[in-house]
C-alpha cells in the first residue's frame, strides 16, 4: 500500500519533538510539512528509501527516520548527540512499533572511517551553521558524502546556496536543488521576538563517485 502525501504528513504529525530545545545544537524541529515533502520527494522521484539502508543525522526526535520507515526503508539508522533527544525518538518509535529503526548516541562530525559507505542513502536536516555552529553544516555534509553509497539529501537556506555549490565543486560532486521549501522556524527560543519566522530552505540531492578529501 502506497502512502500518500497527506496520510505520511498527518503520521509525522504524532510524533513527539524537543521538550527542551537546546540553542547550542540548533535543535530546530523538522515539521511535519517539511519533513513529509522531503521525503516523499526522495522516494517517489529518486527511490531512494524503499528497502535502502538508511542513516538520519543529527536526528533529533527521530521525524525523518519515522518517516522513512513509514515509506519502506530497509533499516533507518538516526544518529544524534543529545541523550534527551534520542529518549524521545526511542518512545516515538515504539508508539509507532516500527522495530526495523535504530538509534546511535555520538558526534556526528567524528563518526569513524569505518561507517564509510556504510549506508545506501543518508538524510538530515542539519544544524544551519548559525550562531556558535558556523561551518557545522558543511562538516555534516562531509561526513554523510562518506557514508552515503547513493546520495545524501539534506536542507540547506537557499541563502547559502552559491556557497555550498561552490564545495561541491570542489568535492566533485553533484548537487542539485530538487525543491525549495519554507521553513518555518517556530520561536523555540527566548531571544526570537516573533512567534514564528520563515526561511528559505533547499532540499538538496548530492550524489558522486568521488569522496571529499
Amino acid at each position: 500500500m502506497k502512502l500518500k502525501l497527506k496520510e505520511l504528513e498527518s503520521r509525522l504529525q504524532q510524533v513527539d519533538g524537543f521538550e527542551n530545545p537546546k540553542l547550542l545544537l540548533e535543535q530546530y524541529p523538522t515539521r511535519p510539512h517539511i519533513a513529509a515533502c522531503m521525503l516523499y520527494t526522495i522516494h517517489n522521484t529518486f527511490d531512494d528509501i524503499e528497502n535502502k539502508m538508511v542513516a538520519d543525522l543529527g536526528c533529533g526526535c527521530g521525524v525523518l527516520s519515522i518517516g522513512s520507515v513509514m515509506l519502506g526503508a530497509g533499516l533507518c539508522v538516526g544518529f544524534d548527540l543529545d541523550a534527551d533527544a534520542l529518549e524521545i525518538f526511542s518512545r516515538n518509535a515504539e508508539e509507532f512499533d516500527l522495530t526495523n529503526i535504530d538509534m546511535i548516541q555520538c558526534d556526528v562530525c567524528s563518526l569513524p572511517a569505518r561507517t564509510s559507505k556504510t549506508f545506501d542513502t543518508v538524510i538530515m536536516n542539519p544544524p544551519f551553521g548559525t550562531k556558535h555552529n558556523k561551518g557545522m553544516d558543511m562538516t555534516f555534509l562531509k561526513v554523510a558524502l562518506q557514508m552515503a553509497q547513493t546520495a545524501v539529501y539534506s536542507l540547506h537556506k537557499t541563502s547559502t546556496r552559491k556557497h555550498i555549490q561552490k564545495k561541491a565543486d570542489d568535492w566533485k560532486v553533484k548537487m542539485e536543488v530538487i525543491a525549495e521549501l519554507r521553513y518555518d522556524l517556530p520561536a523555540s527560543y527566548k531571544f526570537h521576538k516573533k512567534s514564528s519566522v520563515d526561511i528559505e530552505v533547499d532540499l538538496i540531492r548530492f550524489s558522486s563517485e568521488k569522496l571529499p578529501n
